[in-house]
């Protein structure tokens, strides 16, 4: 009896050690440098759907799982979730040119405009279409606001406003303030402009409320687009999208007898009405080269133990924009580093770690995503195609764009999701010995922008968890200053590319606070929910009937 009790409090000492212990110290930052090499190398040509740079990068993520002691979890007990995609490219050089008052003048395609068309057919063969101006291109019948209100669209150019009404006001008005809403996203714009029958949308570029330059919008553009298989492709498509920078659409405007602030400024205000462009109309012409392909999502699994059948799904994409226009050094490929090779070496060591300890209740499942870059498409095609069900995955962990410029204190999530997840993150933050960062950033309207948002209007509690700004060697001024750089001269470029220099300590640190806020969940019996203000809420609710809820 004496003998058993010293061994008796080393065994509790031993627990307590254990259970005081930061999850995932064995994260290894040269285990993440040395996939980010591979990952984001010129051998895998940018990672684009559909090229051999997808093949090299789908085959070393599936070696990778299964030598960490994942499972395959896709089509067929295979590694893969065949994705089926649209994909369409300008076939050749694109013809446009304004006319005013007799006079044509062309528009350059990536310099002056960046278009595209997801439209089925061969040709774009628009002729002298009118063009009218609609504000911001939005219709909020829950806000009393309607751009389109008395004005007649149909086969006709739209020319919009990025961003929406609130972002440059200066008192907060319907929109609520700088913090971007879905209303001033891109991708609304167009499907509101395409249900009201428009020829087409032109976006102005401003760099600032676009959150983006304009390289980003060109290199974006100048890639193949992809979209998921659709029985409405030509209604739900516009025959042309895109973008117009800011000098020519101020041209466009004072050609067309209208000072662009001006209009800009009265399409702020409540009440506004969209009018036409006086007679000006763009002629735009060029072929289209369509197939389909199939793309794939990569998926391995840990099972859990006593709750095997709930999942808790570790995401990231792992496309990037593959080989585009050279930039002024002559270099081709978008290698995506930082967006989103960081998050796909993250994803492989998690799983490392975790194959490697104390299963957890839940089933983890690790995704890596396609075709992010052409709309979330991967993460939507699993929403509608999910490979285990969606009323029984607890959550969605999904992981973006890891800093190379030194670790923070913090780390953040983007947007604001009304998620019990963003409190779970807070709470594995202190624990770390950090601090969580709500997004600082909200007019970037980047929770509509990565891949957990399929999820989310699936119903599904999701959040994506990005790098902190609060740096340890450089404070929240340092952070500022190292994303704007990032975003200015790497975002979508061929600059984004990993180097020996990078700082592997704040990719390190993120990756163990992932580590434990799915150890957090993973092993809890509760649900994490949506805000009863959120939006999600209710798709949440209807796929809880079911399932079995325990008591919360």
């Amino acid at each position: 009896m004496t003998r058993s009790i010293p061994c008796l409090f080393l065994g509790l000492f031993l627990l307590a050690a254990r259970a005081d212990a930061v999850p995932g110290d064995d994260i290894r930052a040269d285990n993440l440098a040395q996939h980010l090499r591979v990952l984001a190398s010129d051998a895998f040509e940018g990672r684009a759907p559909n090229t051999p740079g997808e093949d090299k990068t789908v085959a070393y993520i599936s070696e990778q799982f299964e030598r960490a002691g994942l499972q395959p979890a896709g089509d067929d007990g295979g590694w893969t979730q065949a994705v089926t995609l649209e994909r369409s490219e300008i076939d050749g050089p694109v013809e446009a040119s304004l006319h005013v008052d007799g006079k044509i003048r062309a528009l350059a395609n990536g310099d002056d405009i960046a278009v595209e068309t997801l439209r089925p057919g061969e040709r774009v063969d628009l002729r002298e279409v009118p063009l009218v101006f609609a504000g911001y291109g939005i219709t909020a019948p829950e806000l009393g606001w309607d751009d389109y209100a008395g004005l007649d669209v149909e086969d006709k150019i739209v020319v919009v406003l990025v961003n929406d009404p609130d972002f440059e006001r200066e008192q907060p008005g319907k929109f609520g303030g700088r913090a971007i809403t879905y209303y001033g996203r891109w991708t609304y714009k167009y499907e509101e402009a395409a249900r009201r029958g428009a020829a087409g949308v032109l976006i102005v570029h401003e760099t600032e409320p676009a959150s983006y330059p304009w390289a980003t919008v060109r290199n974006g553009r100048a890639a193949p687009q992809y979209d998921i298989v659709r029985e409405d492709g030509g209604t739900y498509h516009l025959p042309v999208r895109g973008w117009i920078q800011r000098e020519p659409a101020v041209q466009l405007f004072a050609d067309a007898g209208f000072d662009f602030d001006r209009a800009k400024h009265a399409a702020q205000q409540d009440g506004f009405t969209g009018h036409a462009l006086g007679d000006t109309a763009l002629s735009i012409g060029f072929k289209v080269k369509r197939d389909r392909i199939v793309s794939r999502n990569v998926a391995g699994l840990l099972p859990g133990t006593d709750r095997a059948d709930e999942t808790v799904i570790l995401s990231g994409h792992w496309d990037s924009f593959g080989i585009g226009e050279p930039d002024d050094s002559g270099d081709a490929i978008i290698n995506g580093a930082v967006d989103n090779a960081t998050a796909v070496a993250s994803l492989i060591e998690l799983a490392r770690v975790f194959a490697a300890g104390e299963r957890p209740a839940r089933s983890l499942l690790f995704l890596a995503l396609t075709a992010e870059e052409n709309g979330l498409l991967g993460a939507h095609y699993y929403a509608a195609n999910p490979l285990r069900p969606l009323e029984t995955t607890a959550a969605v962990l999904n992981l973006e764009m890891w800093s190379p410029d030194g670790p923070t204190h913090d780390i953040s999530s983007w947007g604001v999701g009304k998620v019990s997840l963003e409190r779970s993150l807070k709470a594995a933050a202190e624990q770390d010995g950090r601090s969580y960062s709500p997004d600082p950033n909200l007019e970037a309207g980047f929770f509509y922008r990565a891949d957990h948002f399929a999820f989310a209007q699936a119903g599904v509690p999701a959040i994506t968890i990005g790098p902190g700004m609060d740096q340890i060697e450089g404070g929240v001024e340092g952070g500022k200053a190292a994303r704007a750089d990032y975003f200015t001269h790497r975002y979508h470029q061929p600059g984004d590319e990993f180097g020996d220099d990078w700082d592997m300590r704040g990719p390190t640190a993120d990756t163990r606070t992932v580590h434990r806020l799915a150890i957090a969940i993973a092993a809890s019996a509760a649900w994490p929910e949506w805000d009863a203000d959120s939006e999600f809420k209710a798709a949440r609710d209807r796929s809880a009937a079911s399932r079995a809820v325990p008591d919360r």
